[in-house]
């Protein structure tokens, strides 16, 4: 018997409950949500499958898991706000805003190089436990310590776990606030979405657990020369998905890894980035600082991903050759596992995909491929 798919949509965009349903049946997906906005209004809500392995309790609208890196694009979006009121300048020295940082050749790195995993610091020297993850002074101290891999600001190298640090102690510099604190109080808040950088214990009971796949034995790494930039990034700190089952993980503050959401609030959060700063009769951005993230900043090979990416500010963009959506002004970003948001400026929409059961690969996971799919059949519909 088919599972059944909870929430509404679109006539349009039915498709996408069946793909998702189907998903399930199929065991590809065992918890699923996805969600997208046009014109900040939510025309695809939709979530089912289960939380827990032994499929006994369902996926219910509340529910929340861990999105790893989707959680950048809110860190992204923290950054933007402070440039937009005039607080903070990509362009600038890191070092400006974290005087510590100018350690060891780092004087003239720039804040669009932490945007867009050009700084050179996408691993650590200094071995790192995975409670160390959650001790934020020990990282940031770290990270200001060390000398980059690379010169910074030639190439993109994939900031796994430490980008969010990095923005993160910017912020905070700023702000005074941690980046959840600032995020929950300038953006979730406003917007009225359910996404954490830092859980609440409150919401525990309503996180469902990550499932890895069995053959990763729930680590994140990658094959290759042991001195390469790509395996040192993956190699410390090292990233287990099992992690994100703690209490102390979900409680700490690691904005490039452990936000927590479902596809409704991250779909609602980036509506605002997709109708040039405004959603919901919240503006928070400039339709100026809205439209810069689609400026490309760097391209080309990125030296961890070993994949071509072309980032605007943080994001990355759309990439013609393989298309996320027909329109040109698109950026996204996804978590390992499997969820994604899509930010279509032209169509004025956003889509996300967030799930608990995680996808092998890092990157083309073929579940949101398809749901992307449907969702611009019914938009061109």
């Amino acid at each position: 018997m088919s599972v059944e798919i909870q929430g509404h949509c679109d006539p349009r965009f039915a498709p996408i409950r069946t793909l998702l349903a189907s998903s399930v049946d199929a065991g590809d997906d065992l918890g699923v949500s996805f969600a997208a906005t046009i014109d900040g209004e939510l025309v695809v809500d939709l979530w089912g499958g289960y939380k827990d392995e032994a499929k006994q309790v369902p996926w219910e609208t509340d529910t929340i898991t861990n999105v790893y890196s989707t959680t950048k694009t809110m860190s992204f979006l923290c950054a933007l706000v402070l440039a937009d009121r005039g607080e903070l300048d990509f362009d600038a020295p890191v070092a400006r805003y974290w005087p510590e940082f100018a350690q060891n050749g780092k004087a003239d790195v720039k804040v669009w190089h932490l945007m867009n995993h050009a700084a050179g610091l996408s691993g650590l020297d200094t071995p790192v436990t995975n409670a160390d993850l959650c001790d934020w002074d020990k990282i940031t101290g770290l990270l200001a310590a060390q000398k980059p891999w690379w010169e910074p600001g030639s190439a993109s190298g994939y900031h796994a776990l430490t980008q969010g640090f990095l923005i993160g102690e910017v912020v905070r510099r700023i702000t005074g606030q941690t980046l959840g604190t600032f995020f929950q109080q300038e953006i979730a808040g406003p917007l009225q979405a359910d996404f954490f950088i830092g859980v609440p214990d409150s919401e525990f009971p309503r996180i469902s657990n990550l499932v890895p796949p069995a053959a990763a034995g729930g680590n994140l790494a990658v094959p290759g020369d042991p001195n390469s930039i790509a395996v040192r990034t993956f190699r410390n700190p090292v990233a287990n998905a099992l992690d994100s089952r703690t209490d102390a993980w979900r409680r700490a503050e690691i904005p490039a890894a452990n936000g927590h959401g479902n596809a409704r609030s991250v779909a609602k959060i980036q509506a605002m980035l997709a109708c040039g700063g405004e959603s919901q009769g919240v503006r928070l951005l400039s339709e100026e600082t809205a439209a810069s993230v689609m400026r490309e900043r760097i391209s080309g090979m990125d030296l961890v991903l070993g994949t071509p990416i072309a980032y605007g500010l943080g994001f990355g963009l759309n990439n013609p050759r393989a298309p996320l959506a027909p329109n040109p002004n698109v950026c996204y970003w996804g978590g390992w596992g499997g969820s994604v948001i899509v930010i279509d400026q032209d169509a004025r929409s956003s889509c996300a995909f967030v799930m608990n059961k995680m996808y092998q690969g890092l990157m083309g996971d073929p579940r949101s491929g398809a749901l992307l799919q449907a969702f611009y059949a019914g938009l061109a519909s």
